[in-house]
């Protein structure tokens, strides 16, 4: 499994960036920590576990958004009764990612990188999933800015959870392995700008039709999907 791995900004760059992240968005985090506390009961924080590079689990931060005690699907549509009036607002905007900024602060995620998943959705023999996982998860990818609004795509879904094992995800894996590919320091910047014009005008993010997704894994061998390296 190990090669030559495809690097984007250097590791020292990330720290950087990460502490003046932190530095600069200080009075929006605590100002959002606020929104939340009156908001509902419960943390400001939300943790996960996620799986990590080369598949070692690690807890993921980001502003919790849901009421507290929320049990249910792992997956979240736009129309989700467990998400709070504030919550709404911050996975809208984003800003419930702000503190995945202290993740690549510790080295378990970079700014560009495959999004993590929770291990329950991660199959560790998948060979599809183990060229991903030798590369740190990020905050931003070209398959996540495309699907920016998938909470959209799965409120008309009866079955979440199947719909997104089935066709979300083969169709985000296969282009994670495309992205990861082509990775470089060079198309880390270009992302963080396309994730930052994104983030500006929401509108320039266009969700893949279920038709399209679908398409895409219809082509895939039923036997041992996802396989294929095909583009997204």
């Amino acid at each position: 499994m190990k090669k030559n791995l495809r690097i984007g900004l250097p590791r020292t760059v990330e720290i950087i960036l990460s502490l003046a992240g932190l530095s600069l968005s200080a009075p929006i985090l605590a100002f959002v920590a606020l929104l939340i506390k009156v908001d509902s009961r419960g943390p400001v924080l939300f943790r996960q576990k996620r799986v990590g590079q080369n598949g070692k689990p690690f807890t993921m931060l980001k502003f919790r958004t849901m009421g507290n005690f929320c049990n249910g699907s792992l997956i979240t549509a736009a129309n989700d009764t467990r998400v709070t009036k504030v919550g709404r607002f911050l996975r809208r905007s984003k800003i419930d990612e702000l503190p995945e900024l202290w993740n690549v602060l510790k080295g378990d995620m970079s700014f560009v990188g495959p999004r993590p998943e929770v291990p329950e959705f991660v199959d560790l023999n998948d060979p599809l999933w183990q060229e991903v996982l030798e590369h740190r998860p990020g905050i931003t990818d070209p398959v996540t800015l495309r699907l920016r609004n998938e909470e959209h795509l799965l409120a008309n879904v009866a079955d979440k959870e199947l719909y997104y094992r089935e066709v979300v995800q083969p169709y985000k894996l296969r282009g994670y392995a495309r992205f990861v590919g082509d990775k470089s320091w060079k198309t880390d910047l270009r992302i963080i700008g396309r994730t930052l014009r994104a983030i500006a005008f929401p509108t320039t993010a266009i969700l893949p039709t279920r038709e399209e997704m679908q398409l895409s894994y219809s082509k895939l061998a039923p036997a041992n999907r996802p396989v294929s390296s095909d583009t997204v």
